[in-house]
């Protein structure tokens, strides 16, 4: 589910294959690592008050790329203290979606490197900052041997405890916010202190009085490269380590001494080396880092180059590295997609879970798995499925990985079934009851496990009367219907209608299609006009043209491009019409609109243009929103599944936008699982996570638009063609000689 549910409950109630760590765990210790972007840190501010100084690029720390402790960057803190002035600069945790602020330690721990020496009376102090803004006294930076030496990195090492709230509230040390260094003796002489790798841990783990009692970790074994067209990809199997907190990554190009490129967080054994040119040689080698710095020995060498692609090779590039979040990233033991990564390793996502079995088909196919491996990973999430409680047929938005419970992410009122990610689901499982429907035991099993889930969702309970006229999105047995949300288009629900008209065990009637979904209610204009703030499209058809681009269907300017994918994963909508339009058409015209908007960049953003554009829902540097091409919820943020699922609809331009993220972002925007979830240029701002409803996507989509293997797979299905005629689709010619819309 995308941004509607969310919208709406805010108003009502105000990854991995074996490994070390969880994700969660890393980001429980780790306050600072690295930054995305090489020049400034976005996660940082600052300020000065004459005479006193502090050097600051765009108002933030800038980035040191020189002198790091860990691999390719740190901080910058660069400041003079002249008495009567004062400075202050701020360095805040990364926030992540879902990703609970829980800091778990008893000891905060940094590293720090000046070309100068400074003595221990000239340092700056430090006041940390909690998630409700209270507080600590200011505490004096110390190194154990007193003074930081000339040139040489240390740590310093400063007990909590020593943190005492100067707040009106206690301070909360495990929600931490924020550091604040500031002005401490005004010695009036520049100084430079470059910081990295701020964290919270044990003493009884992370000093080296306690890794001094330890082996350090194994280095890591069966270390492999592939060269792409302009990165590098390096995996290797992960290391057993209670202790492991990271791995390093090294890299020798021309025979060259091996110099560190990177860091890798302890529950991932793969990392993306953007080289950014076709034609260089690598070799790379690993080493395991425990909680303490102490380092394993260099792994075996691998090599690999760089080589030009062709566009269906990048393709296929794009294609896999998605994949990986479904495969790799999938939680441990439901098999099932995680909402994000890194994040809450518990959420498993149930529509994202959907899409990420349309991309296990993909999987599959494309040879990036075995069918053995997809056939057995799909009967890992049935097994899953199976044990998640159900709503009258319907699964929760969220369940937990571990124990298969709904989880209540949006609030107390959804404790039930969500009736849309349970049609994203069964999309999913539809179409992969389709592609594993060969004779052995375990394909036959799987197709009659699926059969028997579809059979089980009671769509026409979601109606709630015989009589009403749309279906709702949710239901709980506490709260019955109280949120009340009625699903009406056009929006990313259309498959929910579809699967409801088609169920041959729990059907709606098909006029139900064009009373509900289409419907022409007053309840349907509103909750048009409502969330859009237009009546342009409120009665379903629009027939308006924005940027010279007709929209048949769709309210104001059409909203997120996720309404063109969600739906569309594995219904096919070529060659077809309804009373209003044929939904390929419409959906390419959406997506033209989309781009049209961002060359056109009303809102003057950095970047814009016909190969940056891709407005959909997705975090931003503000939080979670569904951009869309209008002023109103534009800032600036392009979302790359937006315009790389668009592949089936705008195959120039999204290759043209595939190439400008890979080849001119991919430095900031590459990962191990693709693209990350978004972008602003604007504010100089990278995603830190991925996302499991905008990954699948690309890998489904791209597919359809090579082949159209997922459409195929889920057209087949037995009950689609008689829905679509209840329903009254046509083949386009037919349609459009007779069609009339009401």
């Amino acid at each position: 589910m995308r941004p509607f549910f969310c919208l709406f409950v805010c108003i009502i109630i105000f990854v991995f294959p074996c490994c070390a760590a969880t994700p969660t765990d890393y980001y429980n210790h780790v306050v600072f690592d690295n930054s995305i972007t090489p020049d400034y840190y976005y996660y940082s501010s600052g300020r000065a008050v004459f005479p006193s100084s502090i050097q600051l690029l765009s108002g933030s720390l800038p980035v040191e790329k020189k002198n790091f402790f860990t691999a390719p960057n740190a901080l910058h803190l660069e400041w003079r203290s002249v008495a009567g002035g004062s400075w202050e600069t701020e360095v805040r945790v990364v926030s992540m979606r879902n990703r609970p602020t829980d800091f778990i330690g008893d000891t905060l721990y940094m590293w720090c490197y000046s070309p100068e020496s400074i003595p221990a009376a000239d340092l700056p102090v430090l006041q940390l900052e909690d998630e409700e803004h209270d507080f600590t006294v200011p505490v004096k930076l110390q190194t154990a041997s007193g003074d930081v030496p000339a040139k040489k990195w240390i740590q310093i090492r400063l007990p909590l405890s020593e943190f005492a709230t100067a707040s009106i509230h206690p301070f909360q040390a495990r929600e931490l916010h924020s550091l604040h260094f500031s002005q401490g003796t005004t010695d009036d002489t520049p100084r430079t202190l470059i910081l990295d790798e701020i964290k919270i841990d044990d003493k009884s783990v992370a000093s080296p009085v306690a890794a001094e009692v330890r082996s350090p970790p194994h280095a890591p074994q069966n270390i492999q490269a592939k060269g792409y067209d302009r990165h590098v990809d390096v995996s290797w199997d992960p290391v057993a380590d209670d202790t492991l907190q990271s791995y390093a990554i090294y890299r020798s190009t021309g025979g060259h001494k091996f110099q560190p490129i990177g860091i890798q967080s302890a529950d991932t054994n793969r990392y993306a080396d953007f080289i950014g040119r076709a034609g260089v040689s690598a070799t790379y080698r690993v080493k395991a880092v425990d909680r303490s710095y102490r380092q394993s020995a260099l792994s075996e060498t691998a090599t690999a180059s760089t080589h030009e692609l062709s566009d269906d090779e990048l393709l296929t590039m794009l294609q896999e590295a998605c994949f990986r979040y479904y495969w790799d990233g999938a939680h441990p033991v439901a098999g099932a997609t995680l909402e994000n990564i890194p994040g809450d390793d518990r959420i498993v996502a149930t529509g994202a879970s959907g899409f990420g079995i349309m991309a296990l088909i993909v999987g599959v196919n494309r040879g990036f798995i075995t069918r053995a491996q997809g056939l057995e990973r799909l009967t890992k999430i049935l097994d899953f499925l199976e044990k998640a409680p159900r709503y009258h047929g319907a699964w929760s938005h969220f369940l937990n990985g571990y124990t298969a419970d709904s989880m209540l992410v949006f609030g107390m009122y959804d404790n039930g079934g969500d009736l849309v990610e349970t049609s994203f689901l069964m999309q999913g499982l539809l179409a992969a009851r389709q592609y594993f429907k060969g004779g052995s035991d375990t394909e036959q099993s799987v197709y009659h496990r699926i059969t028997h889930l579809w059979e089980t969702v009671e769509w026409d309970w979601y109606r709630r009367t015989p009589t009403n006229d749309a279906l709702l999105w949710h239901w709980s047995p506490q709260w019955s219907w109280f949120i009340d949300h009625r699903l009406t288009g056009f929006n990313e629900t259309m498959i929910t209608y579809l699967l409801a008209i088609a169920s041959p065990t729990h059907g709606v009637p098909a006029d139900l299609y064009y009373k509900g979904w289409a419907g022409q209610s007053e309840a349907a204009r509103e909750y048009r006009s409502g969330w859009s703030g237009s009546n342009e499209g409120d009665r379903y058809s629009n027939g308006h043209s924005y940027l010279g681009i007709k929209l048949d269907v769709g309210v104001g300017t059409g909203g997120p491009l996720f309404f063109t994918q969600y739906s569309f994963l594995g219904f096919d909508p070529r060659g077809i019409h309804d009373r209003y339009t044929d939904y390929f058409d419409n959906n390419r015209n959406l997506v033209l609109i989309d781009q049209a908007y961002c060359e056109s960049n009303p809102g003057r953003f950095q970047g814009y243009g016909a190969d940056d554009w891709g407005l959909t829902a997705s975090d931003d540097q503000l939080g979670y929103s569904a951009h869309a091409p209008d002023r109103a919820t534009d800032n600036g943020t392009i979302t790359p599944t937006g315009a790389l699922s668009s592949f089936p609809y705008t195959p120039e331009a999204s290759m043209a936008a595939l190439k400008f993220f890979y080849r001119q972002l991919g430095d900031r925007l590459w990962g191990v699982y693709g693209p990350h979830d978004a972008f602003n240029l604007s504010q100089n701002w990278f995603s830190p996570v991925y996302m499991g409803l905008d990954q699948a996507p690309i890998v489904v989509m791209v597919e359809n638009y090579r082949t159209g293997l997922v459409w195929r797979m889920f057209m087949s299905n037995p009950e689609i063609q008689p829905m679509l005629d209840k329903i009254g689709f046509k083949p386009d010619n037919a349609a459009k000689a007779s069609s009339t819309v009401p």
